[in-house]
């Protein structure tokens, strides 16, 4: 099954899915990320993960462009829409493209990105 990577509300699949290179989570690592375990199709600790992320962003002034109720509906349409019953989900929020340089005002569209697939842990 070819994994669909969800990207600002709609499904990629995994050669589709793209951020500009410009995007400050590219360019500078800045960005928040959670990473969380799906067993038997149930996501492990969502709304824990979920508040983390958000206390995270808040932390490096960065808004994400969800509620949290909707990056709750995202993560699980994205398992189901994926149909893994086992395996790992990836949930990121860049701060967006913006030009060179570390100015944060010249950012715009915060990316909510959302991979699940399997994992390969290192032995």
């Amino acid at each position: 099954m070819n994994p669909k990577v969800y990207i600002n509300g709609k499904l990629f699949d995994k050669a589709d899915a793209k951020v500009s290179v410009f995007d400050h989570g590219l360019l500078y690592g800045d960005g928040v990320f959670e990473g969380i375990r799906v067993y038997e199709g149930k996501v492990f600790r969502l709304r824990e993960h979920v508040d983390r992320l958000y206390d995270s962003a808040r932390a490096i002034y960065l808004e994400i462009p969800l509620s949290r109720e909707q990056m709750v509906e995202a993560v699980t349409s994205t398992v189901q829409a994926n149909g893994k019953r086992n395996g790992y989900i990836r949930l990121i929020v860049t701060r967006g493209a913006g030009s060179l340089g570390l100015d944060v005002r010249k950012t715009t569209d915060p990316q909510v990105i959302i991979i699940v697939d399997d994992i390969s842990l290192y032995p």
